[in-house]
């Protein structure tokens, strides 16, 4: 999960960077899905990536625009069988 916080709130610089030049995403960064805060202060992205490198990568594409938070998180289903010990 990555949230990103628009640098002075302003979402406008970062639509109009993807409209021109796409999610900037290196291959093997998966896009599955966002949502973005109703003020559009945020956007929570959930991304796929056995890589760190690929996500440092792609967060280097928008730095000037958002700061960035990366949680690593698991399904539900995933973090049930590790407490199982499945």
């Amino acid at each position: 999960m990555v949230i990103e916080r628009f640098r002075d709130h302003n979402a406008h610089p970062i639509y109009e960077r993807a409209a021109e030049r796409g999610r900037i995403m290196p291959e093997g960064l998966v896009y599955v899905d966002s949502w973005v805060e109703a003020g559009f202060g945020r956007c929570f992205q959930l991304i796929r990536c056995d890589d760190l490198t690929l996500v440092m990568a792609w967060i280097a594409q928008w730095a000037d625009l958002v700061e960035f938070e990366v949680i690593p998180v698991v399904t539900s289903r995933e973090a049930a069988a590790v407490i199982r010990g499945d």
